[in-house]
């Protein structure tokens, strides 16, 4: 399937509004759309999101689970992603079409969330060193694909993971270097991934013209040469930097576009992390009361 076009009339009316900083929606070129974003809906998993940001609809399912050690790492547990875009969410997944872009994303994600930038302490789950740990298996997938599909993943991945508990175990040591563990059934006695407050999320820059943008529509993302993708946490630290596109960047232009990323991400990061806690609460309140849990959803923007 071939890659949607725009025309020549549409190119130059979407550089000229984005010269005068009012996009062809409304917004200002720093300006996000209209979010929402809801954790706990698959009751099968150990933890899952589903954000829609503007018309980009994302779900992710995260499993944990048992697993080998790898040798090379043999105090940690490990993740394992995978990105798939349903063939629904746009006539270019049709077919094999998407299996490039499955792959690219997936490949950012695992970037992302793997290794010591993403700030979750992989040592917590390593049940027994050198044997057993623990596995999580981080699933997305795209239903909708209307723009800025990267940054809209790694925000709702961050929220299943920190919606995902593992599991409490028990070891015993039978000496001469034997373990036994248990899992225990309890759920009020599973914990929070170790670590999830430091995951970074992805702010994308769309460089148009000799301006740019976040978050753009289809037709804003046709009219971009190359992007920027900056991965900030909570500190305001960047922990990941990736150029896309053809084009190029000026340093002056990198340097700033680096400095707008972390602006916009902390504020963005403060804001979803008070949400996902203030869910958090109302859920275990209503628990603690005997009260059904219905699904919650909030709604976020970013000026």
């Amino acid at each position: 399937m071939p890659a949607p076009l725009i025309s020549p009339a549409e190119k130059s009316y979407i550089e000229e509004g984005i010269q005068q900083d009012c996009r062809a929606d409304g917004r200002a070129r720093l300006e996000y759309r209209h979010m929402i974003l809801e954790t706990g809906l698959l009751s099968q998993a150990s933890g899952s999101a589903r954000c829609r940001l503007g018309d980009s609809d994302v779900l992710v399912g995260v499993k944990v689970e048992i697993g080998e050690i790898e040798q090379n790492q043999p105090n940690q547990g490990r993740i394992v992603c995978n990105v798939e875009c349903s063939p629904s969410a746009s006539q270019q997944f049709e077919g094999r079409g998407a299996d490039e872009i499955n792959n690219s994303l997936t490949m950012a994600v695992d970037r992302l969330f793997n290794g010591p930038q993403s700030g979750l302490d992989l040592e917590k789950l390593c049940i027994i060193p050198g044997q057993q740990c623990w596995i999580i298996y981080i699933d997305a997938m795209v239903m909708d694909a209307a723009g800025n599909l990267l940054d809209c993943i790694v925000m709702t991945v961050r929220a299943a993971l920190y919606n995902t508990r593992i599991p409490k175990t028990e070891i015993q040591d039978l000496g001469e270097g034997e373990y036994e563990f248990e899992v225990m059934d309890d759920v009020e006695d599973a914990e929070p991934i170790a670590g999830w407050e430091n995951l970074p999320i992805t702010v994308t820059l769309y460089k148009i013209a000799d301006r740019y943008i976040i978050d753009p529509t289809i037709l804003e993302e046709l009219c971009s040469q190359v992007t920027l993708t900056v991965g900030v946490n909570r500190n305001g630290s960047v922990c990941s930097i990736q150029k896309g596109g053809n084009g190029s960047i000026e340093p002056s232009l990198l340097t700033e576009m680096i400095q707008t990323a972390t602006t916009l991400a902390k504020p963005m990061l403060q804001q979803l992390d008070a949400k996902l806690i203030e869910e958090e609460d109302q859920v275990q309140d209503k628990r603690r009361n005997g009260l059904p849990v219905e699904k919650l959803g909030f709604f976020a923007s970013v000026i």
